[in-house]
């Protein structure tokens, strides 16, 4: 794909978009965001707080770790953390800096601040509302779609910002509709490495580094540890075992920043970390692994445009095959392997459902990798699945707006009855 292409500068401003980094889930971040700038606009400390969220939000944000305030889980924990330690400017990396009196402010904040917690259904799978009083005083924060997609702001019942929202998408981010397989391997393949070179590095630096803290510490359900411990340390292996270290890490309490993928840290490392090892691996150069990481990427978000940013459908089935895609790459193989790979993979472990961030995430992930790998291995022999095998299409793009079909329309009553079981309805 040619510079002078518009096609080039919109799936730079695609990967900008969606790489970035974030510290902690990003749900509750997401949360702790808002409440961070409702904090400032109110001001002042708040002394009572009213959090309404969408019920994938409750259900991302009930079991996970919120960090740098001591291994506190759940909403009242994120507003908290927003309102007391939070840097608005620094959006997802939010509490990226909380000091240890920060933390025990916090803790002081929660026992003596009213918090409440509302279930609100408007129509939007992404929805959080933060709402902040001091005596007469108010300031409300609503995000919409994604996270840090802030619509409303106001204060003391002035709105100070509002943006129409017209449904769940992704308005005001740059067009994924141009996205398909054919022009992302052609993109890969041409891209100007200085125009994406910085992303990379961050995202091979970042999530690298919390895959390797996920195996030096004692995170969860160490899946991590237990794959190496129980298998020889094949290229596989290596794969499944450290990208679900980085989720070990980052679900259980790790205070490092990842790099995300469309809009989760989860998928952030799940569509890279086997790319990195496998470079490694086979001794890949470094021009290479990133025209890799570009496929990688790009396929990822081509999937999760269709599936939408939260759904009972597990994010790292997409970011698995995507990652499947880049070691196709990789390995120098024709664009059809590639899509073969990915084809292969959301047949193989599409009906993964998602029941919020929390431990078990790193083995999900784990299988979406090792589904990955068996799907790169059927395209090499030849042993693909064929269109009507079940979802599969005829084509990538047609088995890709099943996938879509699937997560965002034949799902959602899934959605709401994990979200039912979660919250003891």
């Amino acid at each position: 794909m040619q510079k002078t292409n518009p096609k080039y500068d919109a799936y730079i401003r695609i990967l900008e978009e969606e790489l970035c980094p974030a510290m902690g889930c990003t749900e509750p971040i997401a949360l702790a965001y808002a409440a961070a700038v409702a904090r400032k606009t109110l001001g002042e400390l708040p002394d009572k707080v009213a959090v309404g969220a969408s019920g994938s939000i409750i259900k991302n944000v009930k079991s996970v770790i919120v960090p740098n305030t001591n291994h506190m889980k759940g909403i009242p924990a994120a507003a908290a953390a927003g309102i007391v330690a939070g840097d608005p400017e620094r959006e997802l990396e939010v509490i990226a800096n909380v000091s240890e009196e920060q933390i025990a402010g916090i803790r002081t904040f929660l026992e003596r601040a009213e918090i409440t917690v509302d279930h609100i259904e408007n129509g939007f799978t992404f929805e959080i509302v933060v709402t902040l009083y001091k005596g007469s005083s108010s300031a409300m924060v609503r995000i919409v779609n994604f996270h840090t997609n802030i619509v409303h702001i106001e204060k003391d019942g002035v709105v100070l910002k509002d943006v129409p929202v017209h449904g769940e998408g992704d308005e005001g981010l740059t067009d994924r509709s141009l996205l398909n397989m054919e022009d992302i391997w052609d993109f890969a393949k041409t891209v100007e490495i200085a125009d994406v070179k910085e992303l990379l590095d961050r995202q091979i630096a970042y999530n690298m580094a919390i895959a390797e803290e996920g195996l030096r510490g004692d995170y969860g359900s160490g899946i991590g540890k237990l794959i190496l411990s129980g298998h020889a340390a094949d290229l596989r292996t290596k794969a499944r075992a450290y990208a679900a270290a980085g989720s070990d890490a980052r679900m259980n309490g790790c205070e490092l920043p990842v790099m995300i993928n469309s809009g989760s840290g989860n998928q952030g490392i799940t569509v890279s970390v086997p790319v990195i090892i496998c470079a490694r691996e086979i001794g890949a150069d470094q021009e290479t692994l990133y025209r890799a990481l570009v496929v990688s990427n790009l396929t990822a978000i081509h999937q999760k445009s269709g599936i939408g940013r939260l759904s009972a459908y597990c994010g790292a089935v997409s970011a698995g095959a995507g990652a499947g895609a880049g070691i196709a790459y990789l390995n120098g193989k024709e664009r059809t392997i590639a899509e073969h790979t990915v084809l292969n993979a959301v047949s193989i472990i599409s009906g993964m459902i998602c029941d919020g961030a929390k431990a078990s995430c790193a083995a999900k992930i784990a299988e979406s990798v090792d589904a990955a790998f068996l799907g790169y291995q059927m395209s090499l022999a030849g042993r693909n699945f064929q269109g009507g095998d079940g979802i599969a299409a005829d084509g990538i793009e047609e088995t890709i707006r099943n996938v879509g079909r699937l997560a965002r329309d034949g799902m959602k009553q899934t959605n709401e009855e994990v979200i039912a079981i979660m919250i003891g309805k």
